[in-house]
């Protein structure tokens, strides 16, 4: 029988913020039982802090400056091929509901079947969900205030004192989280017994606004919250440029940022629950042990991490790293926690490696099947302010921007990245070894195809044969990042 892939994907997921990854206060006991069926990768990390961007490597398997996808209204070049598309090819039937977020909205990048609850952006004028919501003569203020610039503009001042948490408008049965669980329940329950099928579900929470429906929205007590590590009391000097992104961050204090957990955790719980109903289904169809189950997320959330909110700043690792649950076919390494650093880059490759397929070209990733994948060093880019990058090794954090010059963390000293020691002899042969590893990442493992953009001299010379144009390249792009250049 072929192998069934079920890919279940959040926005906006704090890496810490399940139970089985020692946090104390939130409830996700469907997603802790996933997690006991499979391996859990303690040090997994988006390669690009926003949606779309990170979506599109999620399929393709590709790092973002190889698909060329930079922000949330890019779309995938036909070129670039997707696991979906491999399955597709191999025969598989393919579907996915929920938040795609891709341009347009109902790009083919190899599903057959799509369902789409969309947020930001015009997927949301023309995608089933919001069509679905129109014809029950219903609208989702809750989101539009937050999401839509007009909106926001005319919110009111509540919206601001809670940095948008509370409840939703939409009764359960027509929030997002129980409208995708409910759809992606629909094609589980149409799956044939001869496997050979792929379901990709992404759920638009705990993405902000952090709006629980009546029933969820009271599930915790703030003032029974326990903040989680690097909150800080005020925001550190050296992220005082991000005090007002989306929220003014300064406001922020002990009560409010309760109050706002609160609300996310509910979000996240009651995601747990409509997983734990698609991971029941198969179960009572004898169809669960056998199928590979991947859940995972796009990208974090700082939830208070240096006094800050939702993703806008500095790649930490609450914004950058994801949680990644793999339950492998025949209850392969159950319970087990793995530290090896990996990417969402490392899906594509899994998935096709679980399916007896081989990708159409070299990919970066690993396949996690093996018990010794990982990476020496994990990468992350941002393009909203400025150029802008991450290096992650088992002990290091190198993030460096044209706007903020280069930071370096040593993680085993300073966990909550408060201590920057790029100017510190005592860690400048790390500093050299982490900006090696990024030269070569840059220069020889991540080079996008040439046919993105043929005609860049540039890009031609990054992707050509000439090692030396190309060193001499991104050597230049090193030094306008050092401080003092």
């Amino acid at each position: 029988m072929a192998t069934n892939v079920l890919v279940i994907q959040a926005d906006q997921f704090r890496a810490d913020c399940l139970g089985v990854a020692g946090n104390l206060d939130v409830r996700t006991p469907h997603l802790d039982r996933l997690a006991g069926d499979g391996v859990r990768y303690r040090n997994a990390y988006c390669p690009f802090p926003v949606c779309t961007p990170s979506r599109y490597s999620l399929v393709s398997g590709l790092h973002v400056r190889q698909h060329g996808g930079w922000t949330n209204r890019c779309t995938l070049a036909p070129g670039i091929d997707t696991f979906p598309r491999a399955l597709r090819r191999a025969g598989y039937r393919t579907a996915a509901v929920g938040k795609m977020h891709f341009t347009p909205t109902y790009l083919d990048v190899g599903y057959d079947h799509l369902e789409l609850a969309e947020q930001d952006g015009p997927g949301r004028y023309d995608d089933d969900y919001h069509r679905e919501l129109a014809a029950a003569g219903l609208a989702p203020v809750t989101d539009l205030v937050d999401q839509e610039r007009e909106f926001r503009a005319l919110a009111p001042q509540s919206y601001w004192d809670t940095y948008g948490s509370g409840r939703s408008n939409l009764p359960e049965e027509w929030h997002s989280t129980t409208w995708i669980g409910e759809r992606a329940r629909r094609v589980l329950a149409g799956w044939s017994d001869a496997g050979g099928q792929l379901l990709h579900v992404s759920f638009v929470k705990p993405h902000h606004p952090f709006d629980p429906p009546a029933g969820w929205d009271e599930a915790y007590d703030p003032a029974a919250l326990t903040p989680l590590p690097g909150w800080t009391e005020a925001i550190p000097t050296a992220d005082q440029r991000h005090r007002r992104e989306y929220f003014d961050y300064e406001l922020l204090d002990l009560p409010r940022l309760l109050r706002v957990m609160a609300h996310y955790y509910a979000t996240i719980t009651h995601l747990d629950h409509e997983v734990g109903r698609m991971l029941d289904l198969l179960r009572q169809r004898g169809l669960y042990d056998d199928t590979l189950i991947v859940f995972t997320a796009d990208h974090g959330e700082y939830l208070g991490f240096h006094h800050l909110l939702l993703k806008d700043g500095p790649m930490y690792d609450p914004v950058v790293k994801v949680p990644l649950l793999v339950k492998f076919p025949g209850r392969q390494r159950p319970g087990e926690a793995a530290d090896a650093l990996v990417s969402l880059i490392d899906i594509a490759p899994t998935v096709l490696s679980a399916c007896g397929l081989s990708p159409a070209t070299p990919l970066p990733g690993k396949d996690l099947a093996d018990p010794a994948a990982g990476h020496g060093c994990v990468f992350a880019e941002d393009r909203r302010h400025g150029i802008a990058g991450m290096a992650r090794t088992d002990r290091y954090k190198l993030l460096w921007s044209d706007v903020a010059g280069e930071a370096l963390f040593d993680l085993n000293a300073d966990p909550h990245e408060l201590a920057n020691v790029v100017d510190d002899p005592a860690h400048g042969d790390a500093l050299r070894r982490v900006r090696e590893a990024v030269a070569r990442w840059a220069l020889y493992d991540a080079t996008p195809p040439t046919y993105l953009d043929p005609a860049a001299p540039q890009r031609r010379a990054v992707t050509g044969g000439d090692r030396a144009a190309r060193h001499r390249l991104f050597a230049g792009a090193v030094d306008e990042h050092r401080p003092g250049a």
